[in-house]
């Protein structure tokens, strides 16, 4: 465990982890605006979401192993450098087909914030304290997207959809610079050899061959998913089918992600007592729950608000439980490679929604069905991969 005090830097990390987030869900409800100002259609305004999560899900590759060998502040100062670049240039896209090549751009340096911030949390905390800790830092950085659409929807009223990307200007200026002025590097077990070929071959071999590292990042793979339906689907449905006005549709989501913050809460508070498997597996009870729950919803009638954001903000108190401790348990036994451990997992959890978000994207016909099929489908995965877990897992400092 490292000896570095983290209370000077700890107030950054809910910034940076939140980029991922913030740079979907600020913009959600200006989807509609966008499909008419840029004169395209919903599958590709859907690509805006798609190929960032693409995009960030491959730049995890890089960051991860090579923050083990070079260390994740110089890496932290390149990719919140290029998301404000890139932030800018989204302003000023006169096409559809440039939004999605800079969106593009933005996931390559987003990327950055959540990878090494989760790796720094394993650096300076031991395994157990640092499932408290990311279930805290969950629920802190849970308030960009529930304050996100709020504000994105105020800002499409204002404005238009460019001024949501003006602020994601801002917040990656803000991040670059607090990186510069507070983080100093945590990485105390640089690996000079983690690019090479044959030692990454072996680590991710490693990696993917230890039980429950794959059983954690399956929780995480399917728990993400659920979340990234509600992300994908829920502007079209709630503005475009229910016919909420952006700043309505903005209060919904966050009344959703407040379920995510309170699962969050109080996993931070009591997974020390329960240990982080049991935190895990009510966690994905719930998702199952929530999923199941939309599902028969959407079978039985129409969308509706209560329809939609009621099993939703179930599935998400699940998620909020089981998410911080799944990292935590996934990066646990692995302190020499937690970049690599991060990324994988981040990866494998992204490539499965950007999948999801194509496919609801594709068989959109005006009905929730899409998005509580898929909501469901995850929710009992997470299920089947948590309740697989032993019930007591070790984890080494």
């Amino acid at each position: 465990m490292s000896t570095i005090d983290p209370r000077r830097f700890l107030p950054l990390l809910p910034l940076l982890v939140a980029f991922q987030a913030i740079s979907t869900d600020l913009y959600l409800p200006a989807l509609p605006s966008l499909v008419a100002d840029l004169g395209t259609d919903v599958a590709s305004a859907q690509l805006t979401l798609s190929v960032f999560l693409a995009g960030f899900a491959l730049a995890q590759l890089v960051y991860g192993p090579l923050s083990d060998r070079l260390g994740r502040r110089p890496l932290l100062l390149a990719g919140t450098a290029l998301y404000a670049v890139a932030s800018l240039l989204c302003v000023f896209a006169a096409t559809i087909e440039q939004l999605v090549a800079l969106r593009l751009l933005q996931a390559v340096g987003a990327c950055a914030g959540p990878v090494l911030g989760r790796a720094v949390v394993r650096d300076v905390y031991g395994p157990q304290d640092a499932a408290r800790v990311l279930a805290y830092l969950a629920a802190a950085m849970a308030l960009a997207p529930a304050a996100g659409p709020i504000l994105g929807g105020y800002l499409t009223l204002w404005f238009d959809w460019r001024a949501c990307f003006l602020v994601l200007t801002l917040l990656g200026t803000l991040a670059l610079l607090g990186t510069w002025r507070l983080l100093p590097e945590t990485n105390d077990r640089k690996d000079p050899h983690a690019m090479a070929p044959t030692r990454l071959a072996a680590n991710y071999a490693e990696l993917l061959g230890h039980p429950l590292y794959r059983r954690f990042v399956m929780v995480g793979v399917f728990g993400y998913g659920g979340i990234f339906a509600f992300i994908s689907g829920s502007s079209y449905l709630l503005i475009g089918v229910v016919g909420l006005s952006p700043e309505l549709y903005g209060m919904c989501f966050a009344a959703v992600v407040l379920g995510y913050m309170g699962g969050s809460l109080i996993a931070g508070r009591i997974t020390g007592r329960i240990g982080i498997e049991a935190m895990v597996r009510a966690g994905c009870a719930l998702c199952a729950a929530g999923g199941l729950a939309g599902l028969a919803l959407a079978l039985a009638m129409p969308p509706s608000v209560p329809s939609i954001v009621a099993p939703m903000a179930v599935f998400m108190v699940g998620a909020g439980l089981a998410l911080p401790a799944a990292t935590a348990g996934a990066l646990g036994p692995f302190p020499a490679k937690a970049g690599l451990a991060s990324a994988l997992m981040g990866f494998a959890q992204l490539t499965l929604a950007s999948l999801l978000g194509i496919a609801i994207g594709a068989v959109y016909g005006g009905t929730a069905l899409p998005m509580m099929g898929a909501l469901a489908l995850v929710g009992c995965g997470a299920l089947v991969a948590g309740f697989r877990l032993p019930r007591t897992a070790g984890a080494t400092a």
